[in-house]
């Protein structure tokens, strides 16, 4: 395995903290004049930040907020939801944030399955937050580091979960996975899990101090909230916060305010490169020093568009909620030319379960990144997490020679066609890289005796699609039992906050169009 940097001077011990809230310590300390935490609203350094923690959480507790009880935000990105965040840290609660763009039946299905004790709608410029909270009869208030907010009414018959003194014990963060297929769960991740991220990411040189980092990912999502809360503020970054992603936005803070880490999903990063063409407006990133991509796989050719429009390297990973996220990362001192995912972090174990006749196997992923478990579904836990440790992903993989992974596909999403295995990660592949697609999903179709690929496809602004010149082109791509039979035209993908294609709906159209 490669060596990794030297972590940064006063940066935390792994074992010194118990606490999300407490990763701050150093940086109050040594740097308190830094910022830690912005929006277009407020600003917050980290010599003020102990105290907001503080103060917010009282106000927590004043309205009936105990350790154990589980407290849902609904919110968009914003200083007073990363504030909230820790200072139910603060108070051993456990924070279920959930995005204001969830529908009302969504939403009354997280607040009923995790009991929440109270349910907070931050009402500062996302008026799909105060809109759920009116709904909802919340009371409106407004707290001094968490802005103007709607108070849910409190759940007297809520039961507050044991607290736990160990980090690897007490529940930090309940995330409702949105999920490409099923209902959603509930992943249980503690305050160790994603501690451990912070860590890894600075061993691994992605987030320093004094970096200035990009924050319009979700926090809602687990790569959200790993890497632009946990990770920047345990390691004495700064993050500009961003309720929802807009290109010309993200190309305005990529110079106003020297931004030196971008996280993000292929398909923002695809539309970035889409407007800076389309408003022949050339990207520039002067201090930018790394880029991760992750949460969808990358394709060759947006890993190529990216790097010769900004001049470094785009980085890729794989995780996933239930690892916190973070189980492989391409590293930063030798950099891949491929679109692999990377070798696994360092103190992870990953390896493979029965191989397929391709030499691909089922992902297995075990070590101080695997969640807890799922909230009330012990028998969900078991399934996925066996009797050695070992997290079950789910994902096919193959494992290089270097250590490199490679993810092919998830095992319940194979279309079997004609007897032959296709991945549909394969497929979109070849798609995304014809010039008029901005995107792609690939999906399954049940006919009889067999199963049909069927594709799904967003053409980029101001192009046309070809059918002919595409199945041409992916001619040369793939195997013949590769092709889709079809490809729809789709305004849109559906997709959750996370930029995740929600490839369940697509499966409903189709079953819907009979």
């Amino acid at each position: 395995m490669s060596s990794t940097p030297t972590p940064a001077a006063h940066a935390p011990a792994a074992t010194s903290f118990s606490r999300l809230h407490q990763t701050i310590g150093p940086w109050v300390q040594s740097h308190p004049e830094r910022v830690a935490l912005m929006d277009a609203e407020r600003s917050l350094r980290y010599g003020e930040l102990d105290g907001a923690i503080a103060e917010t959480a009282r106000a927590l507790a004043g309205v009936g907020v105990r350790g154990g009880d589980r407290v849902v935000l609904v919110t968009e990105n914003s200083v007073g939801c990363a504030v909230l965040i820790l200072a139910l840290s603060a108070l051993d609660a456990w924070a279920v944030p959930v995005n204001a763009r969830l529908s009302a039946r969504e939403i009354d299905n997280i607040i009923e399955h995790s009991g929440a004790r109270i349910a907070l709608y931050l009402d500062n410029a996302h008026p799909e937050a105060r809109e759920h909270g009116l709904a909802r009869g919340a009371q409106p208030a407004e707290w001094p580091h968490a802005g103007k907010l709607l108070l849910g009414a409190l759940n007297a018959a809520a039961v507050a979960e044991p607290v736990d003194a160990a980090a690897r014990d007490q529940v930090a963060a309940l995330i409702y996975t949105t999920g490409t297929t099923g209902a959603a769960k509930a992943v249980m991740l503690t305050h160790a899990n994603l501690m451990f991220i912070g860590r890894s990411n600075r061993l691994q040189a992605r987030v320093q101090p004094g970096d200035r980092v990009y924050g319009v990912l979700p926090i809602s999502h687990v790569y959200g909230l790993s890497v632009l809360l946990v990770g920047p503020l345990s390691n004495g970054a700064t993050v500009f916060y961003e309720p929802r992603f807009r290109p010309e936005k993200l190309a305005h803070a990529l110079v106003a305010q020297r931004l030196t880490v971008l996280h993000g999903v292929p398909a923002m990063y695809a539309k970035l490169i889409e407007w800076s063409r389309a408003q022949a407006t050339p990207l520039q990133a002067s201090a930018l020093r790394m880029a991760q991509s992750g949460g969808a796989p990358l394709t060759a050719t947006l890993k190529a568009a990216f790097e010769a429009s900004f001049g470094i390297i785009l980085h890729n990973g794989y995780g996933m909620t239930e690892t916190s996220p973070t189980v492989c990362q391409t590293r930063v001192e030798s950099p891949r030319t491929d679109c692999s995912v990377g070798p696994v972090v360092p103190e992870v174990e990953i390896r493979l379960g029965e191989r397929l006749p391709d030499g691909s196997g089922e992902l297995l992923v075990r070590g101080p990144n695997v969640m807890k478990g799922y909230y009330r579904r012990a028998d969900l836990t078991a399934q996925v997490i066996d009797a050695d440790g070992w997290l079950h992903t789910g994902d096919l993989a193959r494992i290089d020679a270097d250590g490199a992974v490679s993810i092919v596909g998830r095992s319940k999403e194979i279309i079997i066609h004609s007897g032959f295995n296709v991945y549909p990660e394969e497929v979109e592949q070849s798609i995304n890289a014809y010039p008029a697609v901005l995107q792609s999903a690939v999906v399954g179709r049940a006919v009889e005796g067999n199963e049909e690929v069927i594709a799904f496809v967003e053409v980029r602004e101001g192009m046309t699609l070809d059918q002919a010149a595409l199945r041409a082109f992916l001619r040369e791509q793939l195997s013949p039992y590769k092709m889709p039979a079809e490809v729809r035209i789709v305004a849109h993908l559906p997709a959750a906050p996370s930029g995740k294609i929600l490839k369940a709906r697509l499966r409903e159209l189709l079953a819907s169009a009979g």
